[in-house]
């Protein structure tokens, strides 16, 4: 008997025994029968922490999207009114080149007919000089006055004064005339001599 219960085959089995019996003890159902398991301290209607919320969380993203929104929008019209602006540049400096060349072109009609203009005047007055102070007269009077003072500037002082005595003679309005016709030769300047420019610094 004592070789029997040293032998290896029984302590193993009495281990294997013992395991059982410890395991059917710890696992019996007849244990938690009356035990009460703790809830949650959270009801149904809670959502877990990955499923939460924030109500002003999602204001602060609406009020983000619309002020993008805004700034889009302020974008858009900044470069419209950029592409205005270009456009309007453009007009006005094509409107300034064709103005410049307009008033270069028209400085130099301007030179040429006073240069031409002189002649003619220069002209005219030896036409004019060559002629009796009756016959002067009588081609005068169907010129306007400012033709007939340029005339009567480029002439000789001598030859305009007879003339104007011959005109103030022949009545009271033709005096009147000659009189008007004198004071505006008073006003008249002499034009620069290209000498006189010449010598200027």
């Amino acid at each position: 008997m004592t070789r029997i219960l040293q032998s290896g085959w029984f302590v193993a089995l009495m281990g294997c025994l013992l395991y059982l019996g410890t395991t059917i003890f710890v696992l019996n159902p007849s244990k938690f029968a009356g035990a009460q398991f703790i809830q949650p301290d959270f009801s149904a209607d809670d959502d877990p922490s990955w499923k939460f919320r924030n109500p002003e969380f999602n204001q602060w993203v609406s009020e983000v999207q619309n002020e993008k929104e805004r700034l889009d929008l302020r974008s858009q019209q900044l470069d419209e009114w950029q592409t205005r602006l270009n456009l309007e540049m453009q007009e006005i400096s094509t409107a300034t080149q064709t103005v410049a060349q307009l008033q270069s072109n028209f400085d130099q009609d301007v030179i040429r007919f006073k240069a031409q203009e002189t002649d003619n005047v220069k002209h005219q007055a030896k036409l004019i000089s060559a002629m009796s102070p009756e016959g002067a007269m009588a081609m005068l009077n169907q010129m306007s006055d400012d033709d007939v003072v340029r005339i009567l500037f480029t002439m000789k002082p001598d030859q305009a004064s007879l003339i104007l005595d011959t005109l103030s003679k022949s009545g009271s309005d033709q005096a009147k005339r000659a009189a008007q016709l004198t004071e505006r030769l008073h006003q008249v300047l002499p034009e620069p001599t290209p000498t006189t420019a010449s010598t200027l610094p």
